[in-house]
């Protein structure tokens, strides 16, 4: 079974359960478990509770698939479908009691995303997109907001837990906050780029991402008509770029302006799911 709909039918009834799992987690008190990049980025129980969920519940219906995710699930497979999970994306939020954060999970078949749901359980809010399929908030078909000149736009970005990649940041924003509208930093890369699929947000930038923020969103972003370029900060880490695809360009080239892209060359600027 590689059909994309019920791939995504699959990660839907699964991301609704992870959702209800961390709920209930957070109601009962959230600890900590550990750190990863620096001090201030944290795993929570939850976390980990979410992600052995999704293992479970994706797996034990497709033992064949392969799986990679955020807290450490990095299983081959043989089937040629692979999952692609964040279980909590938002986890500061999550430990603050801010709504804004939810669990990601994509299908990726022979290398391409097909299906992707972002849920964001505090919220109320499911984002489901399939390849050539379209893409729905809550059962509704979703696109951009028409395109605003650039100085009307509100942009969301994220940032590094990475002191020294911090104070790259804090220049790349400084640089592009007079060109805009304003600025968001709402602690969800999934959440935030169906938001410019949705048009709640006009565009996203953000230096460090990784494939689970991005894999499940990125599809949502797609399917409504917007695009999301994957490249490389002067940092070379990964850079994501999105906004609704009439104006894509001005916003890009605003971006590049500001710093945030590296040295281009030759395949250096990859695709949402690659």
């Amino acid at each position: 079974m590689t059909d994309p709909a019920e791939l995504r039918d699959l990660a839907l009834a699964t991301a609704r359960e992870a959702g209800e799992l961390v709920l209930r987690l957070r109601n009962e008190g959230v600890e900590v478990a550990g750190t990863k990049s620096s001090g201030t980025d944290i795993v929570t129980r939850a976390d980990q509770a979410a992600e052995a969920l999704v293992r479970e519940r994706l797996l034990g219906v497709r033992p064949e698939d392969g799986m990679v995710g955020e807290e450490g699930d990095d299983l081959p497979g043989s089937s040629g479908v692979v999952w692609i999970v964040d279980p909590i994306d938002g986890t500061v939020n999550y430990l603050y009691g801010h709504p804004h954060f939810a669990v990601s999970i994509a299908a990726e078949v022979e290398g391409e995303v097909v299906a992707g749901v972002v849920v964001a359980p505090a919220l109320g809010l499911e984002y489901v997109a399939t390849l050539g399929g379209g893409a729905t908030c809550n059962g509704r078909d979703i696109r951009p907001r028409p395109v605003v000149p650039l100085g009307e736009r509100l942009v969301a970005t994220g940032f590094s837990y990475e002191q020294p990649a911090r104070a790259r940041e804090a220049a790349y924003i400084a640089a592009l906050l007079p060109r805009v509208r304003d600025l968001r930093r709402q602690g969800s890369c999934a959440l935030d780029l169906c938001g410019v699929a949705a048009g709640t947000l006009d565009a996203y930038v953000e230096e460090g991402a990784h494939i689970w923020d991005h894999a499940a969103a990125g599809l949502v972003v797609l399917e409504a008509g917007g695009i999301l370029e994957v490249t490389r900060s002067p940092g070379n880490k990964r850079l994501l770029i999105c906004a609704p695809e009439d104006g894509y360009g001005e916003f890009r080239a605003a971006v590049v302006e500001a710093g945030f892209v590296g040295a281009e060359g030759p395949n250096a600027t990859l695709r949402s799911g690659e």
